[in-house]
């Protein structure tokens, strides 16, 4: 009424919300809506959570939503699958995706493969979450980026925030998901916090999974990364336009399915590519990046071979200085774009 007699109505600004918080607020959001959700894990519910991500669940949805388990990996993720194979949508928190390999055969045998194998009459909606890759000071067991490993499954979709956007809206859409999901997040950015517009805000809202998001544009060098490397690539394009080069930023979100046509599109505007992960050089994301562009037609505009940037080909020494040379820096990213230009 206000704007037809002529007034000007300011919409809600964006707000900045943290990571934590957005996968709270996601998780909260689900747990509401549909009563077949439920979250299970390691310390998810009287405590809140080992990295509060589950904080004030359990007092609001009591013992059989939000369920602390033992620690048996093995154990609660079968328990999971399972529910999920009778219709439930459970949510299985791991403390540490390094974790996940006490029960990597629940993951792949028995929730990847069940849809195929009983030719689509079973479905596994079902969430795996929990930190991925580096933290800081938490040594090789604790450390490792598992992207490519369940990248290479078929039968999951793997996703990979960055924002707070991301998160929220990658977990909602997870969960809605009727297909076994792996969502790989990461400590460090739990309490960084991001500008959240309005839409986001919604309890409506989803990121599609299988979309990228061309988080800056460029002309000069196309620049795909996924969760935290993003910001380290942002950086890099930041210190680079000062120098009259400017990057196209690339967030992935999804690494299976890949948004290869994205990336794509980005390579034949800009003609070079870098690719940047916290993983492993072999076998990796970016290696896999890096052959789709050489198998399509994007590889005709390369002017340049593309570059990868990843983390070191050892386990995560504890020490820190050599912790911070086992993963990529900006000044890293900074030598690669310099040297896929040639100055």
């Amino acid at each position: 009424l206000q704007q037809r007699r002529g007034f000007r109505l300011s919409a809600p600004a964006a707000i900045q919300v943290t990571v934590r918080d957005a996968l709270n607020q996601a998780l909260d959001e689900e747990l509401e809506r549909d009563e077949r959700v439920f979250l299970l894990g390691e310390e998810v519910a009287q405590y809140d959570g080992a990295y509060k991500i589950s904080r004030g669940l359990w007092k609001k949805y009591g013992d059989k939503r939000v369920i602390d388990t033992p620690i048996s990996e093995m154990g609660f993720t079968g328990i999971a699958v399972g529910a999920a194979m009778a219709g439930l949508r459970p949510v299985c928190e791991f403390m540490t995706f390094n974790f996940s390999m006490q029960a990597i055969d629940q993951v792949i045998n028995s929730a990847a493969k069940t849809c195929y194998m009983s030719a689509g009459s079973i479905a596994v909606p079902i969430v795996f979450r929990g930190p991925n890759g580096a933290s800081a000071g938490v040594a090789a067991q604790h450390s490792q980026c598992f992207a490519a490993w369940y990248g290479h499954c078929p039968g999951l979709k793997v996703v990979s925030p960055w924002s707070s956007e991301d998160a929220k809206g990658l977990l909602k859409a997870s969960i809605r998901d009727d297909n076994p999901v792996v969502m790989l997040e990461n400590e460090l950015l739990y309490g960084v916090p991001f500008e959240m517009s309005e839409q986001a805000q919604s309890k409506d809202f989803v990121v599609p999974i299988g979309k990228a998001k061309v988080e800056r544009q460029g002309t000069h060098i196309t620049l795909v990364s996924h969760s935290r490397p993003v910001g380290h690539c942002l950086e890099a394009a930041a210190v680079l336009a000062k120098e009259g080069v400017e990057c196209e930023v690339i967030n992935l979100r999804t690494i299976r399915p890949m948004d290869i046509e994205t990336v794509e599109a980005s390579v034949v505007k800009t003609n070079h590519l870098v690719t940047v992960e916290g993983g492993w050089p072999q076998f990796g994301v970016g290696a896999e990046i890096c052959a789709r562009i050489m198998e399509g037609s994007a590889f005709n505009y390369l002017d340049a071979p593309a570059v990868r940037v990843t983390g070191a080909d050892v386990p995560m020494p504890y020490a820190k200085i050599l912790e911070d040379n086992c993963i990529p820096q900006v000044k890293d990213i900074i030598f690669a774009v310099k040297k896929t230009l040639n100055i």
